[in-house]
């Protein structure tokens, strides 16, 4: 392959530079957002009063504003649903035009208009407030039109946007994406929003199956077809008693315990491979001599993203689960994790 002429470096070189500046733009407008909330008492007060009224909200956490604003209010609602806290989006001027039912007085409106001039948002607001549903308002500046006609507001601050041109919005609705994205998870923080409640939000997906209980993919388990045999018993005996009484599938591993019928050890059918290789009586050794010993499991209040944990950074491709006692109740098969997505091959 040719080397890049001196040109194509020169080009590649001033690209490079354009891409950090766009990002560093971006960058600098959160920045000074996160700056102003910890550096201004009067500005703290005002988010922590937007938090109060957001988690005081008995209906629906509702969006607006126009062109980009509107699209960001979009990715907003969907945030606040996955955080348990019911959002739409409603179009400003469609609002006025048969949409306003849609808001109820329980309800708490977001307005977005990083001008804080936009008339169909204006329009709205004004609406509202005589019909006295609370009301928050994002704009660059806590004195903007927009900002007079709502219960409390909070401002992004004059941002240059990283368009050379400074029209096209990017800085502006990064800033007013990540306010709405703090105060969203503001209000879930304070009302204990869990995992467990998250998973009830995502039962699809990535996010969902990653936060299933380990327990609920249990494919095999012990006293069903999983055998577990003691440590002491020889490799021929153990191999039987592991075979098959029907026509399950068979676990590709024997889990090991000791006297107290804790878990102490794995044998998997590469170590069996390993062994048939490596001995010349191979169903006459102990088990437990052969077997890895202190294999890395999980408890029963392990997530199956845990499991992909472990499968993806130690290589593992059977894993214990145990109960309280260190006694094994299961095994997670890398198979299982595949079938369902969470690893691949």
């Amino acid at each position: 392959m040719n080397a890049p002429r001196p040109q194509q470096e020169s080009v590649n070189a001033a690209e490079s530079t354009f891409l950090c500046e766009v990002l560093q733009a971006e960058s600098d407008a959160i920045n000074r957002v996160a700056a102003e909330i910890a550096s201004n008492p009067e500005t703290l007060s005002r988010w922590s009063k937007a938090i109060d009224i957001l988690e005081c909200c008995e209906g629906h956490v509702i969006f607006s504003g126009m062109g980009k604003s509107g699209l960001v209010g979009a990715k907003l609602s969907a945030t606040f649903s996955s955080i348990g806290q019911p959002s739409h989006v409603v179009h400003p001027s469609e609002a006025v035009h048969g949409d306003l039912g849609s808001i109820k007085n329980n309800d708490v409106v977001i307005l977005m208009s990083y001008s804080g001039t936009t008339e169909e948002v204006l329009n709205l607001a004004a609406i509202l407030r005589t019909d006295d549903v609370p009301r928050i308002g994002i704009s660059s500046s806590n004195d903007s039109a927009l900002a007079k006609l709502c219960d409390v507001h909070l401002s992004t601050g004059a941002i240059t946007e990283a368009c050379p041109l400074n029209l096209a919005p990017t800085a502006s609705t990064t800033a007013t994406l990540a306010i709405g994205d703090a105060l969203g998870l503001a209000v879930s923080r304070r009302r204990n929003f869990s995992a467990d409640d998250f998973h009830k939000h995502h039962p699809g997906g990535m996010l969902g199956a990653g936060l299933r209980s380990i327990t609920e993919i249990l494919r095999f388990k012990v006293g069903d077809n999983l055998p577990t045999v003691h440590r002491s018993t020889l490799v021929g005996e153990a191999l039987l008693a592991a075979r098959p009484t029907t026509a399950k599938r068979r676990a590709g591993a024997i889990l090991l315990v000791d006297d107290d019928n804790k878990l102490v050890g794995i044998f998997t059918d590469g170590d069996l491979r390993r062994l048939v290789i490596d001995s010349e009586q191979p169903m006459q050794c102990v088990i437990g001599e052969v077997a890895t010993a202190n294999p890395r499991r999980l408890a029963t209040t392990a997530l199956v993203r845990d499991a992909k944990q472990l499968v993806t950074e130690h290589r593992v491709d059977e894993i214990p689960v145990v109960d309280d006692q260190n006694r094994p109740i299961g095994l997670i098969d890398v198979q299982d994790l595949i079938a369902m997505k969470v690893v691949t091959e």
